[in-house]
């Protein structure tokens, strides 16, 4: 980070780190899946092609985070269990919630295609994530008990429900009244006498959810020269099942989960939710202050480099960013200001703002994950020539301030800094052009001053600093503007001025404080 006046606003963010030993588990859940699975049709009460796809996005979150050793997932839900020794972005809690539910989310509109070949994403999926301190592996256990009990339960439910409407020509309203006050034996009798249905006979899938975690198998690394495979032992990962994954005969019997996370010393038969719920890293942010969430692009340099991206700056890359920022506020209508550069961006919330009642994670993981899906839906609108390589993934925090004035000067420390980092940047990818080395171009700008940078792109590459488009320079800055828009009424000749909010993007200084006072709209 650039040094400058404003770095005093740094101290307002909060560690939140999860202290060992606790065992740290993600949970993530599909944000208003209900309409998504109605909108795009899936089978009721069970998709399976939704389900796989929800299980090969598990799967490539454990092939990308080796600390994910264990989890566990069903409808629109996965848990993800870390090794109790991780170190992973230093236990902080914010980071790994975000990281991990923006990973999953781009990887879920990247393979959208593979399951659903002929049917169009029509909006942007999201998913919020928390993070569970389990103190001991006994709370471990007693939770995925309760997340394995909750997927028996919903599914006989659904699968009672949508036989009632489908078949037994109840409507919605009357299948509900009918299930109100019923027992799992009634459900399963009901399933059985009216429908011919023996509910331990449907798919494992729907009754059971499903484990993925790694274990060791043979597989073919190279053939001799006489055509015989030559074998090693590796990692990988694999989808489990059992009716009860809580079990000790489950779970004992897979030496990579008693490696990592240790073993059952006696089974689980009762669970208490509310009991496991108090073990949720959940922390409400303070009331009556401004909340910016700021999210940045994880391994953005070799994401870029990956994908070429122009150096210093890529105006298809920037205006992909911009996109993605556009949809985050028509989407969170409690946000009023955006600022970003580069591979991040902040998102301002409203003082009096209440969405999620003001839980952190779910706000931080909601914006990650929606901007994560929109990036890759967006891609090929920016970069039609250019394929996505890999799924791009973010992470996030959230930070309070108190005042207007501490706000402002949080959005100036970011601009300073993009001013610095794209002054540098500029500077050293021309020296990198002229033939010298990355490290020659580092140590010629060790210690150098803004006008030495200046001077050196004026004379050496005929680059006034000061005419180059002002996204690089100042960033992008997104806000709704109340504009007057004349309009004729039907019933009267008179001309009616009519307000109407649009959102803009603007490329511009917001360390002075004219801008504000040209939009006073956006901090009141």
């Amino acid at each position: 980070m650039a040094n400058s006046k404003y770095e005093y606003v740094k101290s307002f963010e909060v560690e939140d780190e999860v202290m060992p030993p606790n065992l740290i588990v993600v949970h993530i859940d599909g944000r208003d899946f209900r309409r998504f699975s109605e909108v795009h049709e899936f089978e009721k009460p069970n998709d399976e092609k939704a389900l796989n796809l929800m299980n090969q996005c598990a799967m490539a979150v454990l092939e990308e985070y080796p600390d994910i050793v264990f989890s566990y997932g069903y409808g629109d839900e996965y848990s993800f269990v870390l090794k109790k020794t991780s170190k992973f972005y230093q236990r902080r809690s914010s980071k790994i919630s975000s990281v991990i539910v923006s990973f999953f989310t781009s990887v879920y509109v990247t393979k959208w295609k593979e399951f659903f070949p002929l049917k169009e994403l029509r909006y942007p999926p999201s998913f919020l994530s928390q993070i569970v301190c389990c103190a001991s592996l006994e709370i471990l256990q007693a939770y995925l008990a309760w997340r394995q009990r909750d997927c028996h339960v919903q599914n006989q439910y659904n699968t009672c429900f949508w036989e009632l409407v489908k078949k037994g020509g109840k409507t919605e309203m009357e299948a509900q009244e009918i299930l109100k006050y019923a027992k799992e034996q009634d459900r399963n009798e009901l399933l059985h006498q009216q429908f011919g249905i023996n509910y331990n006979d449907t798919l494992a899938l729907f009754r059971q959810g499903t484990c993925i975690f790694k274990t060791e198998v043979e597989d073919i690394v190279k053939y001799n020269e006489d055509g015989t495979p030559v074998k090693r032992l590796r990692r990988k990962a694999g989808i489990f099942r059992s009716e009860n994954i809580a079990g000790r005969r489950f779970w004992n019997a897979h030496a990579s989960l008693l490696k990592e996370l240790g073993n059952f010393s006696e089974d689980c038969f009762k669970t208490n939710p509310d009991y496991i719920r108090s073990f949720l890293f959940e922390s409400k942010l303070m009331p009556s202050t401004w909340i910016v969430i700021r999210i940045d692009g994880c391994h953005f340099h070799r994401f870029a480099d990956v994908h070429e991206f122009n150096k210093p700056n890529d105006k298809q890359a920037l205006d992909l960013m911009n996109l993605c920022a556009v949809a985050v506020l028509e989407e969170f209508h409690d946000i009023v200001f955006c600022y970003g550069v580069s591979d991040e961006y902040s998102f301002v919330l409203k003082k009096d703002s209440q969405l999620y009642q003001r839980r952190a994670s779910k706000i931080v993981s909601a914006i990650v994950s929606f901007f994560s899906s929109m990036y890759v839906m967006k891609w090929k609108d920016v970069f039609w020539k250019k394929e996505l390589k890999y799924p791009p993934s973010f992470d996030g925090r959230a930070v309070c301030y108190p005042s207007n004035e501490i706000l402002q000067d949080y959005l100036a420390w970011r601009q300073v800094d993009c001013h610095i980092n794209n002054q540098y940047n500029t500077c050293f990818w021309s020296l990198v052009k002229s033939g010298k080395s990355k490290s020659e171009a580092q140590n010629y700008l060790k210690g150098t001053q803004a006008c030495e940078k200046n001077e050196l792109l004026l004379k050496e590459f005929g680059i006034n600093y000061n005419t180059l488009p002002l996204m690089f320079r100042q960033g992008s800055s997104i806000f709704r503007v109340k504009r007057e828009n004349p309009t004729l009424l039907e019933n009267d000749a008179s001309s009616v001025e009519k307000i109407e909010t649009k959102i803009v993007t603007e490329h511009c200084n917001i360390i002075e404080q004219s801008f504000w006072e040209a939009h006073p709209s956006i901090l009141n």
